[in-house]
């Protein structure tokens, strides 16, 4: 009993951490709802599509190409590259999840987003070894998944009926959650180097076809942010070692 009451307390705390992105997430599952309304997409498979990829940006890209009447070929490059990011999350949390059977790690992969990366990632730093890690994850990813599925419905609805719902500058909420995931992060010398490394190279790529530009800014700030780390790593290997050497001369 007491271990089913550690999971349970496990779930709802991913759940409960994961609250601000929910919030955050609201108005872009709005907009994307009223996109659909508005394309030549039946509302039904605006939904199916929240159900089956849960993948915002793609989602939203993919409406715009659909709108666009571009080939499902182009459609489906497209939204690969745009979520090419989420291999690099699952790079990151791979050490933490490798020893679960499959029937946690496909779940888990197919609810891993921007926001449970966020969330998963900080409680995977300070709790490396939690046997109940899973749980925790499973609960933020489970709580952004239902969530992005009731915005999506209100959007189809209210797009529906409101035709001009995405014009009303509902997304900056969803930059502002991005800035709050990106900020608390920043706290060391290489991670603040890769945020504006790949922030920059966002803005001088966005002009690139096929949202290009988000790849190019982050394999930018992957190798600035390894480069970074291997420097301050090097140096604090250095200060180490001439602590050690002046140590025997502080003692005679």
């Amino acid at each position: 009993m007491a271990s089913h009451s550690t999971r349970i307390s496990h779930f709802l705390a991913g759940a409960r951490d994961t609250l601000p992105m929910l919030v955050g997430a609201a108005p872009f599952g709005l907009i994307f709802g009223a996109l659909v309304s508005a394309s030549p997409l039946a509302l039904w498979q605006g939904q199916l599509m929240s159900l089956l990829v849960f993948a915002g940006s793609s989602q939203f890209v993919a409406v715009g190409l659909v709108a666009g009447q571009t080939g499902l070929l182009v459609i489906w490059l497209t939204t690969f590259i745009v979520n090419l990011r989420h291999v690099l999350y699952a790079a990151t949390l791979q050490p933490y999840v490798r020893h679960l059977p499959a029937r946690w790690r496909w779940p888990l992969g197919f609810l891993l987003t921007d926001e449970t990366f966020a969330i998963t990632s900080v409680y995977y730093q300070r709790h490396p070894q939690a046997p109940l890690g899973h749980w925790y994850f499973l609960g933020s990813g489970l709580a952004m998944y239902l969530n992005w599925q009731g915005w999506t419905l209100l959007g189809l609805l209210f797009g529906a009926a409101f035709p001009r719902l995405q014009t009303l500058g509902l997304d900056f909420a969803m930059v502002a959650t991005f800035i709050a995931i990106v900020v608390p992060q920043c706290k060391r010398l290489p991670w603040l180097a890769a945020a504006l490394a790949a922030g920059a190279t966002a803005y001088a790529c966005r002009n690139m076809p096929y949202k290009l530009g988000l790849l190019a800014a982050v394999l930018v700030g992957i190798v600035v942010g390894i480069v970074s780390l291997h420097h301050e790593r090097r140096r604090q290997s250095n200060a180490q070692q001439d602590g050690r050497r002046a140590s025997p001369k502080e003692t005679t």
